[in-house]
């Protein structure tokens, strides 16, 4: 069973800018989490702290119950950044990076290698230069090389902006099909108000740092109790 993940009264503080205030939220184990806001909301450094990338200022990070500081975070969580940064060499050595790091054998990177690129549809482009695709292709070669590593948190951001309509479908459907096995708990930042809805078990809007509402699609989007999140969801909030 996939881990259960929680965040306790977490802040984040940068001189006199608090990016993160005070957030608390459960991230239900095998199931996608999508965040919600305006630029500047705190979405990304959240992620940053689940990632294990930065030391929340204050408050904790749970998992299966056990307290998680940025060490342990980053043996479990992998985060896709929106801006995609590819290796100089082959889509195969991209994402056989990581489990040359980690040692495993070279059959067994094969065998995950392909499974990674089959799920992304970039089988047949494996021998390619990563640096020559296209930036639709490089963020399916980035979501397999975080997939090969077979995180228990799989920590995306903004994954389908700025793509053409076939590599965001793609990316979609990648996502519900990782969601419907429970491979993992995804955690999503996204600025898309419909994939928000069609991929999420559960939506958060933050907004300044702080966590407004926290709700099902169904409830967040038809029936907002904070009417800031109310004006977000009807487009009356600058993104």
């Amino acid at each position: 069973m996939v881990g259960h993940l929680q965040v306790e009264g977490v802040n984040m503080i940068y001189g006199e800018i608090k990016a993160l205030d005070s957030v608390t939220f459960d991230f239900d184990g095998g199931r996608v989490a999508t965040l919600l806001g305006i630029n500047g909301s705190g979405k990304t450094t959240l992620l940053r702290v689940l990632a294990g990338l930065e030391e929340p200022s204050k408050g904790n990070i749970l998992f299966n119950g056990k307290e998680m500081k940025a060490q342990y975070l980053r043996q479990i969580s992998t985060l896709v950044f929106q801006k995609t940064v590819m290796f100089n060499t082959s889509v195969y050595e991209n994402v056989a990076f990581g489990l040359k790091v980690r040692g495993i054998r070279k059959k067994e990177i094969e065998r995950k290698v392909s499974q990674a690129l089959e799920s992304v549809g970039l089988t047949s482009l494996e021998k390619r230069k990563a640096r020559k695709l296209s930036g639709g292709e490089q963020q399916r070669v980035a979501l397999a090389r975080a997939f090969v590593l077979e995180p228990e948190i799989l920590l995306l951001d903004e994954p389908t902006a700025n793509l053409d309509l076939a590599n965001a479908v793609t990316i979609e459907n990648v996502i519900k099909k990782m969601r419907a096995r429970e491979a993992c708990t995804i955690i999503l930042a996204t600025h898309n108000l419909h994939q928000a809805k069609r991929l999420s078990d559960k939506i958060a809007h933050l907004h300044y740092g702080r966590i407004l509402e926290v709700a099902g699609p169904e409830d967040f989007f038809t029936h907002p109790s904070n009417q800031t999140t109310k004006k977000f969801i009807n487009g009356e909030l600058q993104f």
